[in-house]
């Protein structure tokens, strides 16, 4: 079927973070101001209706009008398998699942499980929040593996670096964000083959945090980091429903681990987590029946971020910004006006009254930098940054 993306869905008063999270997003430290008048685009979720099979799916499932405790039936395992095989040829076992509630609940427990307080875990900034967060606080410290940014706003790994973090007698652990949120690099075979490598021969754990993996732009390709790998038995795989279909109110993702030792491990760190059966029907649904609406998905995104990046370049042009190969999240450099992150983030979020992430947030070397998350229906983007644009006028025509 087709899906009518430009619809806007008001999602206020349905217990909607973005929309109804008022309190939270100021506790959280994101804006000041928040009324009903805000446009959040901060956080990664989704303004768009979802996959058919999906309502179907938990139509059944509410009209069965019994809401007890359930388990994972084969099907599960099998739609996992079945999406993973159909799309990167990922031969999964059953027994390498590991159920969790969420990712970033799956990297808290692996931090706990793997490592020890005082030890060293590689990140690379600037990435999303909650990695430093799982490692800080555990009372593990950050080994920050900046990714380079050339003047074309492309982001590599410094792989020099890499190695001597990597050595460190204390790192034992690299978390991967691939694709990296923020910055929608897609690393490539040759440097996922050279990141893994470097982790083997220095005895460092792979946490592949892949729940972007199946959004990407057109003509990107991805590849599972187990995929361009000889050997995959340090490494342990995030992957989610959550980003692809726009359910992470369901809470589902599932970790892959093909070592026993590790899995029996992370099993055990993880305990028992009974599933909903609204998450176990949604995620049979999506995988068997989903791919279509996926792919009209994409081609939306791929549509808005051109939209994007044509609007600020005609009426933004200082604002520098690169469509992503992967994620739906942008990665804007304003730096070009001369302001601080506090002049930044005071037009865009207070006078604005768009609610975006500060790059700082990110790590210092996102200072200067907002993130905007796009997908949502293309009129709500677009009133988001003309109201964007006003409160940089001024800027703008110094600039000309």
């Amino acid at each position: 079927m087709k899906y009518n993306f430009d619809e806007v869905v008001n999602r206020r008063n349905t217990y909607s973070l973005k929309w109804d999270g008022g309190d939270l997003i100021r506790q959280f430290g994101i804006t000041e101001r928040y009324d009903h008048e805000s446009i959040p685009l901060f956080t990664a979720d989704m303004d768009l209706p979802v996959a058919q099979p999906l309502i179907d799916a938990l139509h059944k499932t509410v009209d069965h009008r019994i809401f007890g405790y359930s388990v994972f039936p084969n099907e599960y395992y099998q739609s996992i398998q079945h999406w993973f095989k159909r799309r990167y040829d990922w031969a999964i076992k059953k027994e390498e699942i590991v159920y969790s509630p969420g990712t970033v609940h799956a990297l808290n427990v692996a931090v706990k499980a793997f490592t020890k307080p005082g030890d060293g875990v590689i990140i690379q900034r600037p990435v999303y929040p909650p990695f430093t967060a799982a490692i800080e606080k555990n009372g593990r410290i950050v080994r920050n593996n900046a990714l380079k940014c050339d003047s074309t706003g492309y982001y590599t790994i410094d792989f020099e670096d890499f190695e001597e973090k990597a050595k460190e007698d204390q790192t034992t652990m690299f978390i991967l964000c691939n694709p990296h949120n923020p910055v929608g690099r897609i690393f490539t075979e040759e440097e996922l083959e050279k990141l893994s490598a470097i982790c083997k021969e220095h005895n460092v754990l792979i946490i592949a945090d892949e729940i972007h993996g199946d959004l990407l732009r057109n003509g990107q390709t991805f590849i599972p980091m187990v995929q361009a790998v000889s050997n995959s038995d340090h490494i342990i795989t995030c992957t989610a429903i959550n980003k692809t279909f726009n359910v992470a109110g369901l809470h589902c993702t599932n970790v892959i681990i093909s070592n026993p030792e590790l899995k029996n491990t992370f099993s055990d760190a993880m305990g028992m987590h009974l599933p909903s059966p609204f998450m176990v029907s949604a995620l049979i649904a999506l995988y068997n029946d989903g791919e279509e609406w996926l792919e009209q998905l994409n081609d939306y995104l791929d549509q808005t971020m051109e939209y994007v990046k044509n609007f600020l370049r005609e009426k933004m042009p200082t604002v520098k910004v690169n469509i992503p190969e992967g994620t739906y999240v942008m990665w804007l450099d304003f730096r070009g006006y001369g302001l601080s992150s506090n002049e930044i983030h005071d037009r865009i979020y207070n006078r604005a009254n768009v609610i975006l992430e500060d790059g700082e947030m990110f790590g210092k070397e996102g200072d200067g930098y907002q993130r905007i998350c796009i997908p949502s229906p293309r009129p709500i983007i677009q009133e988001a940054l003309e109201r964007i644009a006003i409160q940089f006028q001024d800027l703008e025509s110094e600039h000309l």
